[in-house]
């Protein structure tokens, strides 16, 4: 069953072609692996590299992390053979690119049952087309095998013309869309890349805009990222600290017969003392997942 509380705080793409690289990732903090066969990997390789990720796959040797094979699109010469692939090598999840309506998730869905594909593999959406951004809400509903909505804000921002401003005011609509969509249907959401993965303090920033709008995770380009974004989406211990205390004063409360509690000087309701309790289920993912490591 598909765990919405499992960490997706850092979702590291990892090109299929370089086995050094697949090899690395099994030492990386990253809550996700994507191993690509699409952009990262040149057309002349991209044979060879379906066959290292799915290789890589099949040894389990990724610990707890959640693993996913992103494979390039059924229009292009690879695609149905990626899937095929993808789909017997069984990882947790199959990304797909540029996903812009209900009929391509329904055609790899229907695809990964005629290839073997457990039923613990789900299906993941890149949404990073205008037309799959209009769509949102449709796809979100298109099957429940489809988990998680990766926004490609690269390759949206090039077929909007737009600017990849520092506020990203250009993207918030889009970025919106799918969060109101992923949302509404107990779907993961993770943000776009940030390119310049030496510039820590606009990644930071980044972080916490991604963060602030609700998204689980953000999409990393380079392990350099990584600390600082398992540290931006996960909770820090003073929160820990104020979900404890929150749900310790509501409960009081109601032993009480009060319907609500007050905590230094601030009203705590029902719906602060549920929102506390999925903080510490967070908190305790993250602490299993890091101590599996």
């Amino acid at each position: 069953m598909f765990d919405l509380n499992r960490p997706r705080r850092s979702v590291l793409y990892m090109p299929g072609s370089n086995q050094r690289a697949l090899e690395k990732a099994k030492t990386l903090a990253s809550d996700v692996l994507i191993l690509d066969l699409e952009d990262a990997v040149s057309p002349a390789s991209k044979t060879e590299a379906r066959g290292l990720v799915c290789e890589a796959v099949k040894s389990r040797a990724y610990g707890k992390r959640e693993v996913v094979i992103r494979v390039n699109g059924l229009d292009t010469d690879w695609g149905m053979d990626d899937l095929r692939a993808a789909s017997e090598a069984g990882p947790d999840a199959i990304l797909i690119p540029k996903t812009q309506s209900v009929a391509m998730v329904e055609e790899v869905e229907c695809l990964m049952q005629d290839f073997g594909a457990p039923s613990s593999t789900y299906i993941w959406a890149m949404m990073e087309t205008p037309l799959g951004i209009l769509h949102s809400e449709a796809i979100a509903t298109s099957t429940s095998r489809l988990t998680c909505f990766v926004m490609g804000t690269n390759d949206l921002a090039e077929d909007l013309g737009a600017l990849q401003t520092a506020d990203r005011a250009p993207m918030i609509t889009s970025l919106n869309l799918c969060l109101l969509a992923a949302r509404s249907y107990g779907m993961a959401i993770v943000d776009g890349v940030y390119n310049a993965f030496k510039d820590e303090n606009g990644f930071r920033e980044r972080c916490a805009q991604s963060r602030a709008m609700g998204f689980d995770g953000k999409t990393l380009i380079h392990p350099a990222q990584l600390a600082i974004c398992n540290a931006a989406f996960g909770p820090t211990a003073e929160a820990i600290e104020k979900a404890k205390a929150q749900i310790q004063a509501f409960e009081e409360a109601a032993a009480r017969g009060e319907g609500v509690a007050v905590l230094d000087g601030m009203i705590v309701e029902n719906l602060h003392a549920d929102a506390a309790r999925r903080l510490l289920v967070k908190a305790n993912a993250i602490h299993a997942l890091e101590a599996a490591l």
